[in-house]
């Protein structure tokens, strides 16, 4: 209780252990996750994904840096890539948004993928929640950036943006079966650089061949993250996804949609875990992998046998 009156008062490293002890997957952590739990909803999600190279981070820190002369309190949850040697984050928090660093109202949270192939961290949600108890008014999840893989954000944010940049040509064209249909607001980073009008061209026609099955049309603009231009442009497209899922009541559908989704994840994961646990306690793993092994039995037969333990 004292971790979380310190984190709930303001206090970034109380917040920082929280969220750590979160991540471990720790009974502390589960438990203040309950304590948490009745403080959240009043943040709002914003979800950042696109190639590798398109300036998402930068993207971030303009619409952060703008955000703050407002007044609004922000968060961000940057998904980095998993080293091989360690398992943390490959790019942290150190480095990113430097100018922020200092600012009691932006908090900078650096996670690894730890093997997850969706964009996400594992407890990207659950560290999302801590945040949005904490009172943060704006919370950005930039995914990792690995291609048009990584859908997840689409279930984890209220609004995502998809960052672009010009030159891509035929590759919007591949990434349509992936990130292009989960996109709610197209930005055209680096349009300073190279034919910034042609892809976005491109970008429209794509969207006019497969448009949302709900009314809202999604806006594509050009913005240079590093000089702020087309910034403000992009928080007013944001902010009209909001007004326009709140006035439609997509906002409440969408957030209880990912509240079961949770849920599910978490009877997912408790569910492996306990059997796996009894089944390595007994010996019965060894046992049950040795007659696969021998071809005795099969996977499926295996694991229905360990299920059939719980």
């Amino acid at each position: 209780m004292a971790l979380l009156d310190d984190a709930l008062s303001g206090s970034p490293q109380a917040v920082a252990r929280v969220i750590s002890l979160v991540e471990d997957g720790s009974s502390e952590g589960y438990a203040l996750l309950r304590q948490l739990h009745p403080r959240t909803g009043r943040g709002y999600t914003v979800g950042i994904t696109g190639p590798p190279g398109a300036g998402k981070s930068t993207i971030v820190d303009s619409l952060t840096r703008t955000l703050r002369t407002q007044g609004k309190r922000v968060a961000v949850v940057a998904v980095d890539p998993t080293s091989p040697f360690t398992g943390g984050a490959l790019l942290g928090d150190r480095i990113r948004m430097q100018d922020h660093a200092t600012d009691p109202g932006v908090f900078i949270r650096s996670m690894a993928t730890r093997g997850s192939l969706g964009g996400l961290a594992p407890a990207t949600s659950d560290v999302v929640r801590i945040l949005d108890a904490m009172g943060y008014d704006v919370i950005f999840i930039e995914t990792v950036g690995t291609g048009q893989a990584e859908v997840d954000v689409v279930r984890a944010a209220d609004t995502v943006v998809i960052v672009l940049v010009p030159g891509l040509g035929d590759a919007v064209q591949t990434m349509k079966a992936g990130i292009m249909e989960i996109g709610e607001v197209f930005v055209i980073n680096k349009a300073d650089q190279g034919d910034a009008d042609r892809t976005l061209t491109d970008v429209k026609m794509m969207l006019g061949l497969n448009p949302k099955p709900d009314d809202w049309k999604p806006p594509v603009l050009k913005a240079v993250a590093t000089s702020g231009e087309g910034i403000a442009e992009l928080l007013e497209a944001i902010g009209a996804h909001r007004r326009w899922q709140e006035q439609h009541g997509h906002i409440e559908r969408r957030r209880r949609a990912r509240r079961r989704d949770e849920i599910v994840r978490l009877v997912e994961l408790r569910t492996r875990d306990r059997a796996l646990e009894a089944a390595r306690r007994s010996g019965r793993l060894e046992i049950l992998a040795e007659k696969v092994f021998n071809g005795e039995l099969d996977p499926y037969s295996a694991a229905e046998e360990i299920l059939r333990n719980l």
